[in-house]
């Protein structure tokens, strides 16, 4: 693995920000939309006296935006990523040159990394001047929800660009679709315990489960449960090897098969 090959990989995307600034805007629109919807809607709930569990629910609610936004962005990084090869015609050339798969990949965890900083930053000085939420009342704790986030959300980078390998451009919608199939089971804005038990037990196998769980004790003054994050650690090695082999799976019979060029036809 050369880190300068995943340099280059990286800076090639820095550059197309660099001479395209209008891409910022797609990084920045859609969650500041998606955060002033919610945190209306909780002040909406909030001057409409809604009972006492509303003051909890206020936090609880921007913070599913916040820590959400870290899955999507991750699963972003890896595929966008892919897809702008693929949009650019430029998806041959990577795999034909000396580059290998992962560190292809771990250019795209690279690039998932700094979509999200820039997009975390913005959500969490709009929703202090505009609501009220300070995003360090979660502490040192950030720093394993955003680890465990981003690893969920680099496997589901790698699901998609998998299936957009395996399917052609027909299936790139899935690059935006699969982190909302899951979102139902994820709690992200409401607890798991609201759920059905069958779907309690599949939403414990998502890791962004646990986090989310994680965040609400905080916001109402309880401890975090250790046991179900190291459950979302478990559960986030077990989705990447799995998401890693089937990436790496679909690249190989795609090279055997030349299934590759199907890709880029288009």
């Amino acid at each position: 693995m050369s880190l300068h090959v995943i340099q280059a990989l990286v800076l090639r995307h820095l550059f197309l920000y660099a001479r395209n600034p209008i891409r910022l805007v797609e990084l920045l629109f859609w969650p500041v939309m998606e955060l002033l919807v919610w945190g209306n809607l909780a002040l909406w709930l909030e001057s409409s006296k809604g009972g006492p569990a509303v003051p909890v629910f206020i936090p609880s609610l921007i913070g599913g935006v916040l820590l959400w936004d870290v899955v999507f962005r991750a699963q972003q990084g890896v595929a966008i990523s892919f897809l702008e090869d693929v949009w650019t015609r430029n998806l041959l050339n990577i795999f034909a040159a000396p580059v290998r798969p992962i560190e292809y990949i771990l250019s795209g965890f690279v690039v998932g990394s700094l979509r999200i900083a820039i997009t975390v930053t913005a959500l969490a000085l709009l929703s202090g001047i505009a609501y009220h939420f300070n995003v360090f009342l979660f502490s040192w704790h950030l720093l394993p929800f955003f680890a465990l986030l981003m690893m969920f959300g680099w496997s589901l980078g790698m699901i998609s660009s998998a299936l957009i390998l395996r399917w052609g451009q027909a299936a790139e919608s899935l690059a935006w679709a699969v982190p909302f199939l899951i979102q139902p089971l994820a709690a992200v804005y409401y607890p798991l315990s609201v759920l059905p038990s069958w779907a309690q037990n599949l939403g414990l196998c998502l890791p962004c489960a646990p986090v989310f769980e994680g965040m609400r004790a905080i916001v109402r003054g309880q401890p975090v449960n250790w046991s179900l994050l190291g459950l979302a650690l478990i559960t986030n090695l077990v989705w990447m090897a799995i998401a890693s082999g089937i990436y790496l799976w679909v690249l190989r019979t795609g090279r055997q098969r030349g299934t590759l060029t199907r890709v880029t036809a288009h």
